[in-house]
């Protein structure tokens, strides 16, 4: 069994940590998609969507590795660490749903990733403002393609309708820790890495508003409740994902096809 590693808890590895983990995870929950989907054009768009994601998550993890400097490449950061080394908001963890809750779920984390990848863009970390240049443009699709799908099923039957409330009132709140910042947030920001994510809020906020009021939706009232995934405390969701993602990594050390 191949053993886990360590990263180094440095503001900045741990700040990339987060938006890489955070892609990685939701491109896993959106694979499960695949062969599944309820019409076939959606079982090509969510597999694309999670190649996005895995490809930013590659982007970042090979770039920690470099920053970090002990020789860790992207898959090994990728399948080698223990649950709580993971920094992945927790609403990317939640199991895949039905798929009122995939896009509702693709419309928040897209709407997020939009804003950030849009303010990393202009990050003082050179490689990092290149990987946003080119991840700005597929979180601009994947946001305009979830939106469509939350109206659309808002707006159809009752039954469609009923599911898409239901996937609002389960997910909303988890939406308060992608904003809840911290002395990683801070660091990165005094240092011109990326924004606080505080700071993506209220422009997330209007956009979600406006998302929801074209499907005729509300948000849900805030409530105090703060997931905590991306400090390494994860819901129960998170080891089965990992026992599924390492096994082949963690069984088979170094294994090529």
């Amino acid at each position: 069994m191949q053993a886990s590693i360590q990263v180094r808890q440095d503001a900045e590895l741990q700040y990339l940590l987060r938006i890489a983990d955070t892609a990685l995870i939701l491109a896993q929950r959106l694979g499960e998609w695949s062969g599944h989907a309820p019409v076939l054009e959606e079982d090509i768009a969510l597999s694309n969507m999670a190649l996005d994601l895995v490809g930013q998550a590659r982007a970042l993890l090979t770039h920690v590795g470099k920053l970090e400097g002990a020789g860790h490449d992207e898959d090994q950061l990728a399948f080698l660490r223990e649950e709580r080394d993971y920094r992945n908001v927790t609403i990317a963890e939640l199991p895949r749903g039905d798929f009122a809750v995939t896009v509702l779920r693709n419309a928040i984390m897209a709407t997020f990733f939009r804003l950030l990848w849009t303010r990393l863009a202009a990050s003082s970390d050179t490689e990092v403002a290149a990987i946003a240049g080119k991840a700005v443009k597929e979180a601009r699709y994947h946001q305009q393609h979830a939106a469509d799908w939350v109206v659309r099923l808002a707006q159809g039957t009752d039954e469609s309708r009923k599911r898409m409330k239901r996937a609002l009132a389960d997910l909303w709140r988890f939406t308060a820790e992608l904003f809840a910042s911290d002395g990683v947030d801070q660091e990165a920001a005094e240092a011109g890495l990326g924004p606080r994510w505080s700071e993506l809020q209220e422009p997330w906020r209007a956009d979600m508003e406006q998302i929801l009021g074209e499907a005729g939706l509300q948000a849900p009232a805030v409530v105090p409740f703060l997931s905590t995934g991306k400090t390494g405390v994860h819901s129960e969701h998170m080891g089965f994902i990992l026992a599924e993602m390492q096994h082949l990594q963690r069984s088979f050390p170094g294994g090529a096809w």
